[in-house]
């Protein structure tokens, strides 16, 4: 039996990037979660996924849309990280967003997105692996860019040069 405690204090030590992905309900109302869980897949054709809890309040939203969005964060957007932090989907009336071709919503700031028709939802124990296609990308404009979000050891954290 593996220690649940341990399994996550080493994960923890596995530093990430922090994403929001976005997409629509049924209803047309935008929704959003905060994502660490994150990674590319394949390049021929270009696949990434993001593992969500199933029991998270947004998950029926998730499965439910043909497309969502994966925001990259920058190391300004730790309030907007925590914003969609926990069950997801919270509220958007202060949220700087515009909508992508497909209608998922793309964060303003953010050091890129990704947006893609999802292609099929895996089995990954109390976790679904949301598999899609890259439909459209896009980077942040500029050169000088802002350093990434970083996610280490339970902490937000900040690349030192």
């Amino acid at each position: 039996m593996i220690n649940q405690r341990l399994f996550r204090d080493v994960l923890g030590a596995f530093a990430t990037g922090v994403t929001v992905v976005t997409a629509r309900k049924a209803n047309g109302a935008p929704v959003g979660v905060t994502i660490n869980s994150f990674s590319s897949v394949a390049l021929t054709p270009p696949l990434v996924l993001f593992c969500l809890a199933q029991d998270a309040r947004c998950y029926e939203a998730f499965a439910d849309a043909h497309y969502f969005a994966v925001n990259i964060l920058s190391d300004r957007q730790q309030k907007l990280s925590r914003h969609f932090a926990g069950t997801g989907s919270k509220q958007w009336g202060k949220v700087a967003y515009d909508q992508g071709d497909q209608g998922c919503p793309l964060l303003r700031g953010a050091l890129g997105w990704i947006v893609c028709r999802k292609k099929k939802i895996l089995a990954g124990g109390d976790h679904g692996i949301f598999l899609g296609q890259v439909t459209d990308l896009q980077m942040a404009p500029g050169k000088a860019l802002p350093a990434p979000l970083l996610y280490y050891r339970g902490q937000y954290r900040r690349i030192k040069n």
